[in-house]
C-alpha cells in the first residue's frame, strides 16, 4: 500500500467528501470502496457551529486518514489561510494544496502552487499539490519541498479520464520514488485501473462516485478497479505487439 510523508494508507483510493446525497450515502460508499484517505473542504465546513461538528464526527467514525483540501482557492494567500485553519481544526499536517489559476478549466496556477508549497513546507506542513503533469512543474514542486505529487488525469468533474498517457507516464519515470496519485477527472473505474497500470500509487475522485445514480455501488466498482490495476502493474503485463501471434502452438498439428 502507498506511503505517504512516512504514513502507510490502508488503500490506493481516496476519495472526497462532497455532493453526496446524504450523510449516509457518504458513509456507505466509504465502507463499501475501503477508502483509505476522506478529502474535506475547509472552506465547505465550520468548525465551530453544529452542523460542522456533526459532519466532523461523521468523518471520524469513517475511521480513515483525513486529508484536509484547499478547495477553491485562487491566491497564495487564501490557500495560506486555509492551510492554517485546517491544521487547526483537524489537527493534522497533511494539506492537499490547491491554488487554482482558470475558472473555466479549475487548472492549477504553477506559479502560486510553487510559491504556496515552499511556504507551507517550510511551515512544517505535509503538501499533497494538484498539479497538471507537467514534468518542469512537478520538479520544481518537489525541490521546494512536496515528497507526493497529485497530477491531474483531466480537469476536475469532467469523467474524461486521463487525457495525457504520454505526460503521466513520462512522471511515473522520472519520479520513481516519489508517490504519484491521479487526482480529479477520473469517470469511470477502468479509467482508476488504467492509472495504476501505469505505476500511479493511488488515485482520488470524488464527482464520479458522489453524483453516481448509486454513489456506494460505484465506490465499490473503483476500490475493486484500483485494485486490479495495481495488481496488474506488478505482473509483468506483456508488451503490446504490431503481428498477430497465435496463442495455440502450432508445433504438432496435423499437417492435411
Amino acid at each position: 500500500m502507498p506511503t505517504f510523508y512516512g504514513t502507510e494508507v490502508t488503500s490506493r483510493l481516496m476519495l472526497g467528501t462532497a455532493q453526496y446525497p446524504s450523510p449516509a450515502v457518504l458513509a456507505d460508499a466509504f465502507r463499501r470502496s475501503g477508502a483509505g484517505i476522506a478529502t474535506v473542504s475547509v472552506r465547505r465546513e465550520a468548525g465551530g457551529d453544529q452542523a460542522g461538528q456533526d459532519f466532523w464526527a461523521l468523518i471520524r467514525d469513517l475511521g480513515v486518514a483525513v486529508l484536509p483540501n484547499t478547495a477553491g482557492c485562487y491566491s497564495v494567500r487564501e490557500a495560506l489561510t486555509t492551510a492554517q485553519m485546517a491544521r487547526e481544526l483537524f489537527d493534522t499536517n497533511w494539506i492537499k494544496l490547491e491554488v487554482i489559476g482558470h475558472a473555466d478549466t479549475l487548472q492549477p496556477d504553477p506559479f502560486g502552487l510553487v510559491e504556496a508549497a515552499a511556504q507551507l513546507a517550510e511551515d512544517g506542513f505535509e503538501v499533497f499539490p494538484y498539479c497538471t503533469e507537467d514534468l518542469v512543474l512537478c520538479e520544481r514542486l518537489v525541490e521546494v519541498g512536496c515528497k507526493v505529487l497529485m497530477p491531474w488525469g483531466a480537469p476536475i468533474g469532467t469523467g474524461l479520464g486521463l487525457n495525457n498517457i504520454y505526460g503521466l507516464r513520462s512522471l511515473r519515470a522520472y519520479f520513481p520514488d516519489i508517490p504519484l496519485v491521479v487526482d480529479a477527472g477520473l469517470g469511470l473505474p477502468s479509467q482508476a485501473a488504467h492509472a495504476m497500470e501505469l505505476g500511479y500509487d493511488a488515485v482520488l475522485l470524488n464527482t464520479a462516485v458522489a453524483k453516481a445514480g448509486d454513489p456506494a455501488a460505484m465506490a465499490q466498482a473503483f476500490g475493486l478497479a484500483v485494485e486490479a490495476g495495481a495488481l496488474a502493474a506488478t505482473a509483468d503485463p506483456m508488451d503490446a505487439r504490431d503481428m498477430a501471434a497465435p496463442s495455440t502452438p502450432v508445433f504438432g498439428k496435423a499437417m492435411l
